[in-house]
């Protein structure tokens, strides 16, 4: 993929008619995917290209956080589809968001940090919890 001119990796994308997206990295020397990262984490090569995610993903840890908030948020860490992980929050009712569950990234953004904001993708199926 092409690297956005302009573009710093690991940000959310609001150019043309496409819609948001996020921008992540990807070492040239052995493939690591990484968000936001100056060096590879696991050949901590410098060499990295700027990629953009399908903005699909899978929820692999989800937590309520009540502090410095009006009301009960979740913050989750996503698993993208292209192997990184990124720390978002989910949009729905705060106990309803478990791991596992598939993500797609919104349109929209958390105003206070800045941080993406996903949706989920499709009801899950959960019998007899």
């Amino acid at each position: 993929m092409q690297q956005a001119a302009g573009s710093p990796a690991g940000v959310i994308d609001r150019r043309g008619t496409d819609a948001e997206a996020i921008h992540f990295q990807r070492c040239t020397w052995c493939g690591t995917a990484m968000y936001h990262r100056l060096l590879c984490p696991v050949c901590q090569g410098s060499d990295l290209r700027t990629e953009r995610s399908t903005g699909l993903g899978t929820v692999r840890h989800s937590t309520v956080v009540h502090r410095n908030t009006p009301s009960a948020r979740n913050v989750s860490l996503i698993e993208m589809a292209e192997g990184f992980v990124v720390r978002g929050r989910v949009m729905g009712p705060a106990i309803g968001i478990h791991s596992g569950d598939r993500v797609r990234l919104s349109t929209a953004k958390d105003p206070v940090r800045g941080e993406p904001v996903f949706q989920l993708v499709d009801e899950p199926y959960r019998a007899w919890h």
